[in-house]
């Protein structure tokens, strides 16, 4: 992929506003670079890697191009937090080689030395990840991809690579990627689900080097409008109960809900070889068609750490989508991940929710706050200008007595320019509009239509948790049983937020504070 010009970018942005322009004076990276959500320095990054927690920190290992802005080489580029909220990015943990590219994959703690790449003093972590052939593919072959391994002794900060890399060679399948691997205590083993295609393999192992097919999954469940990628898979304890399920987490792209790129999930059992969906969910499916983890256009790739403490399940994912992902108006780095969540897993009566909310940490950067309660009118204005930071902030939005209508929350800045978001409660559905958002004439269905997320029931009562970061919204409805997160792209921040509605009688409680990071 070549690097954008400067000249394409600046004709985007005179053609792309909606007769607004921002202050020359305003530099991209004021603009839009965001406060708290991991971007890289400069380049191009896309999934996340290698997510592993080793004496007290997290790691957070990405796709990534260093040399241009759009999806080049792959590498895995670094970064470390104490406590997923603030980022610090290293050096380029792994460069393409005589195999070629390195495309995702996961990284585990070795703390058996299973692999014997350990020595006395250190346990190894292992990195797990694709190997991706440009000379095959050029040649038109088929066995492009297969799976190799590297591992460090010093917290990843330097890597060796497997000398007889790779461990798991191509069966003939021609996206055959993303290894996601961990440790089966109960079976002490080593598990890999790897997407294959349309559909997950899994493959066993005693030493991470040496891989056995146990079975597939996939062909017949869920979504099928594009290729399968980055597949996760892990316990959860059924939410006020000591029921163990088991969660498959599977990327699609393109075939999401709203267009383009997204992830989906299935719950069911594990036997150590064969996983199979839960009988409630399978009539769950019957119904959706397809579980979704995020309704929203902007989370793709995501996967779970390794090695979290206290047995928590901590995802987090690209915050872009594969339709526009290379055209987005920025041009020194593009992309960014979205905010760490924790997921938990709740039984209804209709199926299974994998609810996924930020992480408790990010109420430790917790600055200016203000409350407000609110009898709603058909107008209201909820913050002017000078109240509260809306480009760092996270709203915590509680309406009651709800009737039939529609509420709607807008966020504006004097350009005239707008970010919608809310509720219609006649229709049943989330939505999010961000058609005159700012800058949106790139990439394909980027601005329409809007996006919709079903709502089961009409409400009474409902909870919007909403993080906003210069040029995102991540909306969690509810404790996180539905999430629709998006990019945006304004020439100056959104200053101001406002609430219409079409019913009388609501009442509105809202908490709101600034997310400071130093």
């Amino acid at each position: 992929m070549k690097k954008i010009t400067s000249t394409l970018l600046i004709a985007v942005a005179f053609h792309s506003g909606l007769h607004a322009q921002s202050d020359p004076g305003i530099s991209e990276e004021q603009l839009y670079r965001p406060n708290f959500h991991f971007s890289p320095k400069k380049g191009w990054m896309n999934d996340p890697n290698g997510l592993y927690y080793k004496d007290g920190v997290y790691h957070l290992f990405f796709q990534y191009y260093p040399d241009g802005n759009k999806w080049g080489p792959m590498h895995w580029g670094h970064a470390i937090s104490k406590d997923l909220v603030k980022w610090e990015e290293h050096p380029i943990a792994l460069y393409p080689d005589d195999l070629g590219y390195i495309f995702s994959g996961s990284a585990v703690v070795d703390k058996n030395n299973t692999s014997g790449f350990g020595d006395s003093k250190n346990n190894p972590v292992v990195a797990i990840y694709t190997y991706h052939n440009p000379n095959r593919e050029k040649d038109g072959k088929i066995d492009v991809e297969s799976q190799g391994i590297a591992y460090s002794l010093d917290n990843s900060k330097t890597w060796t690579k497997y000398a007889s890399n790779p461990v798991l060679q191509n069966p003939g399948i021609r996206d055959f990627r993303d290894p996601k691997v961990f440790w089966d205590a109960k079976r002490q083993q080593w598990i890999m689900v790897l997407a294959a295609q349309d559909r997950t393999h899994f493959y066993a192992s005693k030493d991470l080097k040496n891989w056995t097919f146990q079975s597939e999954f996939g062909k017949e469940e869920g979504a099928h409008g594009g290729v399968w990628e980055c597949p996760d898979l892990f316990p959860l304890k059924v939410e006020g109960t000591n029921e163990e399920k088991w969660v498959l987490i599977v990327n699609i792209n393109p075939g999401g809900p709203n267009k383009g790129s997204a992830g989906q999930y299935f719950v069911g059992d594990f036997d150590g070889k064969t996983f199979k969906t839960d009988e409630l969910f399978n009539r769950q499916l019957h119904k959706e068609k397809a579980a979704w983890l995020d309704w929203g256009k902007d989370n793709y790739a995501s996967v779970s750490f390794d090695n979290i403490p206290q047995d928590k399940r901590i995802i987090i994912g690209w915050m872009s989508n594969w339709e526009y992902a290379q055209e987005v108006p920025t041009e020194a780095w593009r992309s960014s991940m979205t905010v760490a969540r924790e997921v938990s897993l709740k039984k209804t009566k209709d199926g299974y929710i994998l609810r996924n909310v930020p992480v408790s940490q990010l109420k430790n950067y917790q600055g200016k706050s203000i409350k407000k309660k609110i009898n709603v009118q058909p107008e209201n204005k909820l913050f002017g200008k000078s109240e509260i930071d809306l480009s760092k902030a996270v709203l915590e939005l509680d309406i009651s007595k709800m009737t039939a209508g529609t509420y709607t929350f807008v966020l504006k800045n004097s350009l005239g320019e707008k970010l919608v978001f809310g509720m219609d409660n006649k229709t049943g559905e989330l939505f999010v509009d961000r058609s005159g958002s700012g800058k949106t004439a790139f990439g394909k269905n980027y601005a329409t239509p809007v996006t919709k997320a079903p709502l089961s029931q009409p409400y009474t009562h409902a909870k919007m948790k909403v993080v906003l970061d210069k040029t995102s919204i991540e909306i969690f409805f509810n404790d996180g049983e539905k999430v629709l997160t998006e990019i945006f792209f304004p020439n100056e921040n959104f200053s101001e937020l406002t609430l219409s509605t079409d019913t009388e009688g609501s009442s509105l409680n809202i908490n709101a504070h600034q997310v400071n990071i130093k």
